[in-house]
């Protein structure tokens, strides 16, 4: 609920002129427009292929521009909730998505697909819960963050409940598993607990004990421990472990400074698995080449500016909670980014982590467009104190 100190009717329109971040907007825009020509440029080939989806050369490109649909009007419903019930909610929310995360794991009502069971059927469409706990956990972090205020120098207090309550999360994630999922995550909380100011004595140990964790569960698992060795060097079994990779980094060669052109792509033609998903940046990489690489960078790179820009401004105007869940947003689309980014580049391991804002698929891109309608949304009531509204 918003309450004026002046009448000035401009100020409480939410899309008037200079009322939120326009160019943040079109960022987002311009990410999905690219989602839109690239997912149909990478999934011809396969679609025409797979008698399942009637061999019909635009059925992801009609899917994908569904769900773009369905994510914006998500995202114009979200813009319009002010941050002071998202807060309240939080906690809420994260339960509910907890909630989604057990029942993914029942024999008969998740499905699983590829040897992961990360999906609830809805008939019309797969939902994965774990993209909307990227989500909910920043705002339960952010949240608990600002509650706990004052006891975030106490290991019993402040830090161990966070630490309790994420332990159960990276369970159920690692049951799915979606070992890239609880990666995300992770790195969400820790940012959102440091920028909050945790003792730094606490956050060095937990640091410390990162590397000796991720080590465990790389090597406790038979199928992660072949990824890595797969990363390590994909041309020693290019047929095998290594096919993936190999096939991307090919993808990478060939688009050179300025790219084969868009459509041109030949690794698309079913020599590249999940090229319209996981592996759409190494076919934008192949058709645009090194400009359109460095585009998709920057745009990327601007979001993460902004909602950090966004943050401080709440700051300055006193809403803990909007800055930190503002940075923990930027957080997770840039880590988001560089993990995917990195395996096309055989700069990490294989994750099976999306694009933020292109890659094909429902679930994710309604969890990052109802991210960004947040992030705009914590502009807009900036904005708004600014011109003297209070919110």
């Amino acid at each position: 609920m918003l309450e004026a100190y002046s009448t000035a009717p401009q100020a409480r329109e939410p899309f008037a002129t200079g009322a939120y971040d326009q160019l943040l907007f079109w960022t987002v825009m311009i990410l999905l427009g690219i989602s839109l020509v690239m997912v149909y440029s990478a999934s011809i080939a396969i679609a025409e292929a797979r008698s399942a989806v009637g061999h019909q050369s635009t059925y992801y490109l009609i899917r994908q521009a569904m769900f773009i649909g369905v994510s914006l009007v998500a995202a114009y419903v979200t813009f319009q909730i002010s941050m002071d019930w998202w807060q309240k909610m939080a906690p809420y929310l994260f339960l509910a998505a907890i909630a989604l995360l057990v029942l993914v794991l029942i024999p008969g009502v998740g499905r699983n697909i590829n040897g992961s069971q990360r999906w609830l059927s809805l008939f019309v469409i797969n939902l994965q819960p774990s993209e909307f706990m990227k989500l909910f956990a920043a705002m339960y972090v952010a949240d608990y963050a600002v509650r706990k205020s004052a006891q975030m120098d106490s290991i019993v207090n402040g830090f161990l409940p966070m630490v309790a309550v994420m332990f159960l999360v990276g369970f159920l994630l690692l049951r799915e598993p979606d070992f890239g999922a609880l990666a995300v995550v992770a790195t969400i909380s820790i940012s959102i607990l440091w920028l909050a100011g945790i003792n730094i004595w606490i956050f060095i140990g937990l640091i410390a004990v990162l590397p000796a964790a991720v080590y465990f569960l790389i090597v406790s698992s038979p199928y992660r421990l072949q990824r890595v060795i797969g990363f390590m060097d994909p041309w020693a079994d290019p047929f095998g472990k290594g096919y993936q990779l190999s096939h991307a980094l090919i993808a990478f060669g060939r688009g050179e400074w300025f790219g084969v052109g868009l459509g041109a792509s030949v690794e698309k033609l079913l020599y590249l698995p999940e090229a319209h998903t996981d592996f759409l940046f190494a076919v934008i990489a192949e058709e645009l080449g090194f400009v359109g690489v460095v585009a998709v960078l920057s745009l990327f790179a601007w979001i993460v500016i902004r909602a950090f820009g966004i943050g401080k401004e709440a700051i300055a105007n006193e809403r803990n909670f909007s800055a930190l869940l503002a940075q923990g947003i930027g957080v997770w689309i840039g880590v988001q980014a560089i993990i995917n980014i990195g395996v096309n580049m055989g700069l990490l391991p294989t994750k099976g982590l999306t694009l933020p804002l292109l890659s094909f698929g429902g679930s994710g891109l309604l969890a990052n467009c109802i991210a960004m309608a947040v992030l705009l949304r914590i502009d807009y009531e900036n904005r708004l104190i600014q011109k003297g509204i209070r919110v």
